[in-house]
Parts: C-alpha cells; sequence; structure tokens
C-alpha cells in the first residue's frame, strides 16, 4: 500500500474500534432501554441519511422492493467490509445473511453487547424500509440474532399482499429454514464504479459515520454532557490501546516529541485532511488539521460534542508512547474546519 492508503485503512480500522469502544462503554454503564434507544436512534439516523440516496449508486432502481432491499444489504454492507449474503426465494422474498466476524461486535467483544442493541438496529432501519420506499406492505421478518446464541443477524424482506400496521413491519420467526446460498446469484456493485481507492475511502468513511451519528445520537439519549464523558473516555481508551497497532501500520515510531508529531501528520491525512507542521516556542510542536472531515456537515451543537470525543483518541496515542508527552489542541467556530495541535514534553 502507499502511504496514503495505508493511512485510510488505519482510519477505518480506529473509527471501527472506537464505535465498539462506545458501545460497550454504554452498555456497562448504561440501562438496556438507554443501549436500546440509542441504537435506535442510530440506526433511523443513518437510515434517513444513506438509504434512499445509494439506491442509484448501487445499480438498484426498479427491482422488487423486498429484492432491492436484500440486494442494498448486501452491497452497502460490502463497501463497508462487512460480509452479508443475499438468497432470494421469489420477487417478494428475499434473505440476508450476516457472516461472521461480525464487524459490529469485533472479536470476544460480542460478548459484552446486549440483545437490545440488535433489537433498536431492527427497529431503527430494518423496520423502516417499506416506508421509506413508499411501500405499506414489505417488511422485515428476523429469524436469528447475534448475542442469542443463534446462528447470527438473519432474515427476510417481505412484501405481503395487505398493508402492514407499524408493529408488523419487524416479525421474528426462529424457526424458519435458511434457503441455500448461491454464488452466482449475489449482487455485485455497478463495474467501473469501484476502484480499489474508492472502497477504500468508503470503508473509512462507513467506520466514521457511526463515530459521527453515534454520538448525535447518544447525546439525544442521556444527554450531551453525559454522551460527551462516555465518548471521551471510550475515546482515550482506544488510542491508547490501539495506538501500537496504527503505527505500525503507518510505519511510525515509538519515539520522542517529533515522531508523535510524524505520526498525527501521517494518520491525520488518512482523514482526508491536511496537517502541517508550523513554528512554535521551545519545545513545543504545532500542527495545523485543515479540513476536519469528522466534523463537515454537521449541526453545531454535533460539533461541540463530538470534537473532544475526537481529540481524545489522539490523546490517548500521544500517551501510549513510551516517553512522556501531552497533546492539546484549540479549534474556533469561525474557522469550523482548522484545528491546531500542541504536543509538548510532559514535565
Amino acid at each position: 500500500m502507499a502511504p496514503d492508503t495505508r493511512a485510510i485503512a488505519a482510519q477505518a480500522g480506529l473509527h471501527h474500534q472506537l464505535f465498539l469502544g462506545l458501545q460497550l462503554m454504554v452498555a456497562v454503564e448504561e440501562s438496556r432501554d438507554t443501549v436500546f434507544q440509542w441504537m435506535f436512534r442510530l440506526f433511523r439516523r443513518q437510515h434517513e441519511a444513506k438509504f434512499l440516496s445509494s439506491f442509484s449508486k448501487l445499480g438498484l432502481d426498479g427491482l422488487p422492493h423486498a429484492v432491492a432491499c436484500a440486494k442494498y444489504h448486501v452491497l452497502s454492507n460490502g463497501v463497508g467490509g462487512v460480509a452479508v449474503e443475499y438468497m432470494a426465494e421469489s420477487d417478494t422474498k428475499a434473505w440476508v445473511r450476516f457472516r461472521y466476524p461480525r464487524w459490529m461486535y469485533a472479536g470476544p467483544a460480542i460478548c459484552g453487547i446486549p440483545v437490545e442493541a440488535s433489537r433498536g438496529f431492527l427497529h431503527g432501519w430494518y423496520a423502516q424500509n417499506g416506508v421509506s420506499l413508499g411501500n405499506p406492505r414489505l417488511g422485515f421478518v428476523c429469524v436469528s440474532e447475534d448475542v442469542t446464541g443463534q446462528f447470527g443477524l438473519c432474515g427476510y424482506f417481505k412484501e405481503y399482499d395487505h398493508d402492514l400496521a407499524p408493529e408488523e413491519r419487524l416479525q421474528f420467526a426462529p424457526e424458519e429454514p435458511v434457503p441455500a446460498y448461491i454464488p452466482a446469484d449475489q449482487p455485485e456493485p455497478p463495474k467501473g464504479q469501484w476502484n480499489p481507492e474508492r472502497l477504500a475511502k468508503a470503508n473509512r468513511n462507513y467506520a466514521i459515520d457511526y463515530i459521527r451519528n453515534g454520538m448525535a445520537a447518544l447525546a439525544e439519549v442521556v444527554g450531551p454532557a453525559r454522551a460527551q464523558e462516555l465518548g471521551m473516555r471510550a475515546a482515550r481508551l482506544t488510542g491508547l490501546q490501539h495506538y501500537p497497532l496504527m503505527a505500525e501500520q503507518v510505519g511510525a515510531v515509538d519515539g520522542a516529541l517529533g515522531d508523535a508529531a510524524k505520526f498525527l501528520q501521517i494518520i491525520i491525512s488518512g482523514m482526508g485532511d491536511e496537517c502541517t507542521q508550523v513554528a512554535g516556542p521551545d519545545g513545543t510542536l504545532i500542527l495545523r488539521q485543515t479540513g476536519l472531515r469528522i466534523l463537515k456537515g454537521l449541526e453545531a451543537s454535533s460539533r461541540e460534542t463530538l470534537l473532544p470525543v475526537w481529540a481524545e483518541v489522539w490523546r490517548g496515542a500521544v500517551h501510549s508512547h513510551r516517553v512522556f508527552m501531552d497533546l492539546d489542541y484549540s479549534w474556533s467556530p469561525d474557522q469550523p474546519d482548522v484545528l491546531i495541535w500542541r504536543l509538548t514534553n510532559h514535565t
């Protein structure tokens, strides 16, 4: 990989781990109902932002709704590096099966996720597909879930011969047999539109969106201050824990102040932002980041909640170095796409 591509991949992995850490932090510190409400709001937010707008990009216009929805979940998740399989019984009944390892619950951390997370996800997104498509007969039937001891998330989109009541848009049928997987039936994105670089960036953006939308949804449920408190702790721990892998990915050195500055410049380039070193007082290295993809398009309240959380990731990464050093930043709403970082030796 070229260095910029390695940094893009490192950012995808980091934000994936941060989202998992945030899930675990909320699951440990908040109620099961809070987990449900958070996941519901997160996936409804993701659905409203992505679902219909992605249909044409994925070549799904004009297909029967059940088939289009199933193919959508295979293709959109595939862009994010999530393995999902497609099986259609008819134009009105089409299956999806998520394979392991599950992106949402990487590694044994799946053991710490309550079932309410899955239920919030299903109600927030899958039960809404028919509503978004203007088809009141379309629903989703779940035959297996994660964290329940079944065989993983699996179910089918079905177009009924009658309009569904709101409570009928998501149903459960755990005894229903799953049709056989047929490799030749698997959908592929439109040819010529998804080169490796675009896929790498889409994978990164897929993970980043879970943090951007996840923090906004969490603030709606527990309030901005509590969401920020939970997010900052999860972010600091993720940065501490994940730094060695990121450093290895981008060829960084666990050394002194200059090495940490170089690491930040390389890794931040993976966001699509620019990060340059500027003159500073003795004993301080100053970096100027421009672009701030992490905040783009967010409302002011969401930016103010998210930025301190995101900054904690990099503070954690810097504190993970063998040499003790500190990282601080400054940001102003008057220049929302500029962030100034200050690296100093710890005294």
